[in-house]
């Protein structure tokens, strides 16, 4: 854990010095310097980035939790049982390549403006390649590790607990750093939309104000609760599944 967070302390401070450089040569209002826009903490905090982070985060959170349960509920049978796979694996290959933020407008006049379209859209973007990669994990387990239990006249209930879901751990852990970098991308867009709460409307606001040091603490806000749900799974891909050296 210290090790990598070494890496990532200097692959941060690389990032401010290719930065700063940018910004000595270009020189351009829209560009200020890292220590600028580091130095508007204050001013974004009494601007209320606190409440606008804390909006963000809990979207990202919610549609995350909800396509990982509505993923394993939908991975587990059609990786366990095939005629399930034959019947709805179509539907999902078929619904995988709709552009999802094109449905936004759709999902604001069905849900409205509020929370429900925003998390729902977050959840559309990110469920199709975690049902994919939770039923490819289920399918990958070997049928030999399912004699015992078939043995013991276990039923599908006891190989969930025993085998199916621990075997898929690793699988739904890789899905869910993806789904991280892509639901934080997501949420930029969508909160653009029907609200004056989140990183989204304030990174935009700030700009259309032109105080782009707040545009970028903004932007950079954003990136740390990013930062900080990917080292969360991080930290718990390794005490769920713990393997040998």
């Amino acid at each position: 854990m210290v090790k990598n967070l070494g890496y990532i302390l200097g692959g941060f401070l690389l990032f401010n010095l290719i930065w700063h450089a940018a910004s000595v040569i270009l020189h351009m209002n829209a560009l200020p310097p890292p220590l600028e826009v580091y130095g508007a903490w204050s001013r974004a905090v009494s601007g209320g980035l606190i409440e606008h982070l804390a909006a963000s985060t809990g979207r990202a959170l919610a549609g995350l939790a909800l396509a990982l349960v509505l993923g394993l509920l939908a991975g587990i049978p059609l990786g366990y049982f095939p005629k399930v796979d034959r019947l709805l694996g179509p539907l999902v290959y078929l619904s995988y390549p709709v552009p999802k933020l094109a449905l936004l407008p759709i999902l604001m006049l069905l849900l409205g403006v509020g929370e429900a379209s925003k998390v729902c859209i977050l959840v559309l973007i990110i469920i199709f390649p975690l049902i994919l990669a939770i039923r490819d994990a289920v399918r990958a387990v070997p049928e030999e590790d399912y004699d015992l239990l078939t043995s013991l006249k276990a039923g599908f209930r006891e190989k969930l607990i025993h085998i199916i879901l621990p075997a898929s751990l690793p699988a739904i852990f890789s899905s869910l750093r993806v789904s991280i970098g892509i639901v934080f991308s997501a949420l930029f867009f969508t909160e653009t939309f029907g609200t004056d709460r989140g990183l989204g409307f304030y990174v935009t606001d700030s700009q259309m104000r032109l105080d782009y040091p707040l545009m970028y603490f903004g932007i950079f806000s954003l990136s740390v609760a990013a930062l900080v749900l990917f080292l969360l799974v991080d930290a718990a891909d390794r005490f769920f599944c713990r393997r040998g050296k």
